[in-house]
């Protein structure tokens, strides 16, 4: 039996926190997950068109084995400087990785593409170093969902994007999303509020509508104005005790979910993205449970990127409609 964690968000994973900071007059901002203490992680791109930062290391047979922290962001490959911000305030937190008696935080992190949503980028100085540093200092148990932190400026083919989490926990394992949607294609199924994740929500977490109706199977929204300024990117965590080659495979089986939740997916002009952490408190689980992983990941992840857009909200000068405006009642 499957049910959501106490927060429904990936904090429900024992020993992880989530920051946000968000710049209104950008259009913009960066989320962090942060560790209690270093933490197992790897990656999976599938999109074309990825911009990312220290995803090597990440390979199983890498020296570094754990990471204190993940970045997600919006700026283009601008934004690849909010990790270095949290990097910056993980150091002089005296962590990371100890090399001849220096500290060197290990983050990764990766980034989207937002600078054509209608906000002011006419900055002098790249501000996402800031954003970086003050989205860690705001790390915590709780975790705002909608149009905050990396999903501030984020949109899709049909209605404004967002930044969403959603947990499960499933005999006695925590797995955990977090995911800025910020797609070529739609959550939603053709021109109604029926979200492709349907069969997979939990507790009316994303209105509770169901399955769409019978709809054209060979349906596809009209692509983005220009292509190349997408990309969702996500972090599913879990409390389960992973090897690094292990974790790559919950984030390989995750893209599932990413791809049942938005229509189309890991187009060329999408960067899509899945990193996978796993803190080890819920101890090693055995051959059964270690399959099931990758199943609960997707459908977690499928749940948080239709919360994203369902809880997105409106501000002045958004190019999209969010799906509230649209559809609620």
């Amino acid at each position: 039996m499957m049910r959501p964690g106490p927060r429904n968000a990936i904090t429900d994973v024992a020993d992880l926190r989530v920051g946000h900071a968000s710049d209104a007059t950008i259009r913009t901002g960066c989320s962090v997950v942060l560790g209690e203490r270093p933490f197992v992680a790897a990656v999976h791109v599938m999109g074309g068109a990825p911009g990312t930062r220290e995803t090597d290391l990440l390979a199983p047979d890498r020296l570094v084995q754990e990471v204190d922290a993940l970045v997600l962001s919006g700026g283009s490959a601008f934004g690849l400087d909010a990790a270095s911000g949290v990097a910056d305030g993980l150091r002089a937190m005296g962590r990371g990785f100890v090399a001849r008696g220096q500290r060197v935080p290990i983050v990764p992190g990766a980034i989207l593409f937002d600078l054509a949503n209608g906000g002011d980028k006419a900055w002098t100085e790249n501000p996402y170093k800031a954003l970086g540093l003050a989205a860690l200092a705001a790390a915590g148990p709780e975790v705002a969902i909608g149009s905050v932190g990396a999903g501030t400026g984020a949109t899709t083919a049909t209605l404004k994007g967002g930044l969403g989490t959603a947990s499960t926990v499933v005999e006695g394992v925590t797995v955990g999303a977090l995911v800025a949607v910020n797609a070529l294609g739609s959550a939603t199924v053709g021109d109604g509020p029926w979200f492709w994740a349907a069969p997979w929500e939990l507790a009316a977490e994303f209105g509770g509508l169901g399955p769409a109706p019978a709809h054209d199977p060979a349906w596809l929204p009209g692509p983005k104005p220009d292509p190349g300024t997408a990309t969702t990117i996500a972090i599913v965590a879990t409390d389960a005790t992973l090897t690094q080659a292990q974790a790559t495979r919950m984030a390989v089986a995750a893209h599932d979910g990413l791809a049942r939740a938005l229509v189309p997916s890991h187009t060329p002009h999408d960067g899509d993205l899945v990193f996978a952490a796993a803190t080890g408190t819920a101890g090693v689980p055995d051959a059964r449970m270690q399959a099931l992983l990758g199943h609960v990941a997707a459908t977690t992840l499928s749940r948080a990127i239709a919360r994203a857009v369902f809880a997105a909200t409106p501000a002045p000068g958004d190019l999209l409609p969010t799906w509230g405006q649209r559809f609620s009642r």
